[in-house]
């Protein structure tokens, strides 16, 4: 398996991020490229880097891109530890193909997720009061923050409406579409995270609707 543990030099053409709690992650030796794991499980994992467990996976990504700005490969592909379930690739050689195919053709940003969505400030449509999801998150029956998250990053009104093609926390980015935000907006965007460590006011889930506009080359508000 492929492994990187040392910071990632600019020349590096594809890192990918994971954020594991215990899922196994041993689909990253078919996956084929250099990793990093983030490990926020009970159990210690040999050659991941160990993080708290607080703020879903925007807390691990957030975290590994202010620790290595300005400095990152040509693509960075994070992703989740178990990522095929919401995934329009059903398999690590699929994902592969997905990733080199993306990079040919010179995509800036990709969501990996099977589907994108539209939703409003509220996140709605979302799943946050699905009986069979009781109990597996702190925020459950509350809506998504998504435009409040998007007020408090941007320090602009939030758009009603939002289509999110990485809602799932499953994407591709270059190195170019991380350094038009400077580290200053990681910054509070970590911050946010922070502030609602158990995710209890779906912060966490909020920035899944806005990773797109995130790590956009434009504007706050195209995505």
């Amino acid at each position: 398996m492929t492994r990187s543990d040392e910071p990632t030099a600019k020349a590096e053409p594809f890192l990918a991020v994971v954020a594991r709690y215990r899922e196994d992650v041993s689909w990253l030796g078919e996956l084929g490229l250099p990793y990093r794991i983030y490990n926020k499980g009970p159990e210690p994992l040999p050659g991941a880097v160990a993080l708290p467990n607080i703020g879903r996976e925007a807390h691990t990504y957030l975290t590994h891109i202010l620790a290595h700005y300005p400095d990152f490969p040509d693509y960075t592909v994070f992703l989740q530890g178990a990522p095929f379930e919401h995934a329009k690739a059903r398999t690590a050689q699929e994902l592969r193909r997905t990733i080199l195919d993306a990079a040919a053709r010179g995509r800036p940003f990709l969501g990996l997720a099977w589907f994108r969505m539209v939703c409003d400030q509220l996140g709605r449509p979302h799943q946050m009061r699905d009986p069979d999801s009781k109990g597996r998150w702190r925020g459950y029956g509350k809506d998504i923050p998504v435009g409040r998250v998007f007020r408090e990053l941007f320090g602009t009104p939030p758009p009603e409406k939002f289509v999110a093609s990485a809602a799932t926390g499953n994407f591709l980015v270059s190195r170019e579409r991380i350094l038009v935000r400077p580290r200053g907006v990681y910054q509070k965007a970590l911050a946010l995270v922070e502030a609602d460590p158990q995710d209890e006011d779906n912060t966490g889930h909020a920035l899944e609707r806005l990773w797109q506009i995130l790590f956009n080359g434009a504007t706050a508000l195209n995505p």
